[in-house]
């Protein structure tokens, strides 16, 4: 069975199933995304993989794994989405040590959380592509390709209505001091989803 090669695309907030979100994949050489429920700690884990402006106080459980394997000259080369059961998939992580390579089961959300933590890319089979790959709607209002990009209609994943996580507007008030004192106490309080809106206003400014 051939490999396809998915990035991360995003995560949407489920406004139907409580706490849970979608982890969107994207088919690097084609159109498909691969849609994956995750819990809030995995998403969370992941959204500060993918912001780097944001650095947790302390290392959460993906950081310390790395912190550890890099101890101990253990590198995941890649991570592979293998099977799909009942709508839940498997991956595993291939890693490597004195030129060693073992395979270690996981959860997809810890798998990619630590794949990018390793900068490892992330594969799954064309077969499981093909069955729970998806195409997104466009919006047809919007008229450029970036503002297409930005409206992605999240229609059925997995039965599920995602929709992004909606952006507040509390921090329009504050001065640009004020938003990074709140920046600085959000982390160190880790509540790092308030503090990724608040970054995000930073970058508006």
């Amino acid at each position: 069975m051939s490999l396809v090669r998915l990035n991360i695309k995003g995560i949407s907030y489920s406004q139907t199933q409580n706490g849970a979100y979608a982890l969107i994949l994207n088919e690097v050489d084609g159109d498909r995304k691969l849609p994956i429920v995750i819990g809030a700690f995995e998403a969370q884990s992941i959204a500060i993989a993918l912001e780097k402006e944001i650095r947790p106080p302390r290392p959460l459980t993906h950081d310390l794994f790395k912190n550890f394997s890099d101890r101990f000259d253990i590198v995941v080369k890649q991570v592979i989405i293998h099977k799909l059961v009942d709508g839940v998939f498997y991956s595993s992580l291939i890693c490597e040590r004195d030129k060693i390579e073992e395979i270690i089961d996981a959860r997809t959300s810890d798998a990619i959380a630590l794949a990018l933590r390793f900068q490892a890319p992330i594969f799954t089979y064309k077969n499981i592509l093909d069955k729970a790959g998806i195409y997104l709607k466009v919006d047809p209002t919007k008229e450029d390709d970036e503002d297409k990009e930005d409206s992605i209609l999240v229609e059925d994943i997995l039965n599920e209505d995602l929709e992004p996580t909606p952006v507040q507007d509390s921090y329009t008030k504050h001065s640009l001091e004020d938003l990074h004192n709140l920046l600085d106490e959000a982390v160190n309080n880790e509540d790092y989803e308030k503090a990724a809106k608040i970054r995000d206003e930073i970058s508006k400014r």
